[in-house]
């Protein structure tokens, strides 16, 4: 049986671009998805350290700032991936299957790596913003029963809830370069993507 598709139209079909707008969307759902997952687990360690340790709120931001960066990985690889997509021109198609897969496997490794970023960076920041916070808290009554208090009694100096405050920031710098790994292989693979349609 006679093949009657246009030369060309094995390496540039036309459900081509379909691997590119899946590569695009698949990119910004699981990115936002992970930074959704990290800023309601690292809300709510946050919300829950806050009751006891008022005192802590503002620097104990820094897991929610970082699972909220995800997202933007997520937002620039889509975009990139959208803008890299050619609509059939009358000659034929101009969007050709390798570039399709190449956007499909870029959305791919951004989102899932942000997903996973924003799971370890949502555990890890709710865990460790309760922790930090509840050992500021038996310092401050340490010092209180033994009559260290500043004005008022107030205990201003946190003591070594400091050093757990520092792991905890290394351990969320961590969990978000999960998502720069695969935010930086997307940007190599779609920057060297573009394979053209070659018409006889």
């Amino acid at each position: 049986m006679a093949d009657d598709s246009p030369v060309g139209y094995e390496t540039c079909p036309s459900w081509a671009p379909v691997l590119g707008y899946l590569g695009a969307a698949l990119c910004i759902v699981f990115a936002n998805w992970g930074a959704a997952w990290g800023t309601w687990k690292s809300g709510l360690g946050l919300c829950g350290m806050g009751i006891t340790h008022p005192n802590g709120i503002i620097k104990n931001l820094v897991a929610i700032i970082m699972a909220g960066v995800l997202g933007i990985y997520g937002l620039i690889v889509s975009i990139i991936i959208s803008g890299g997509i050619s609509a059939p021109t009358e000659n034929g198609n101009t969007y050709s299957q390798y570039t399709g897969w190449a956007h499909f496997a870029a959305g791919i490794s951004c989102g899932l790596c942000c997903l996973a970023a924003g799971g370890a960076t949502g555990v890890a920041g709710d865990v460790g913003i309760r922790a930090t916070g509840l050992r500021a808290e038996l310092n401050h009554a340490k010092a209180n029963a033994f009559g260290g208090g500043g004005r008022g009694g107030e205990i201003v100096e946190e003591g070594d809830a400091g050093k757990l405050y520092i792991g905890q920031v290394t351990i969320l710098s961590f969990s978000g370069a999960i998502g720069l790994y695969g935010f930086i292989v997307a940007l190599i693979i779609t920057s060297s993507s573009n394979a053209p349609c070659v018409y006889d």
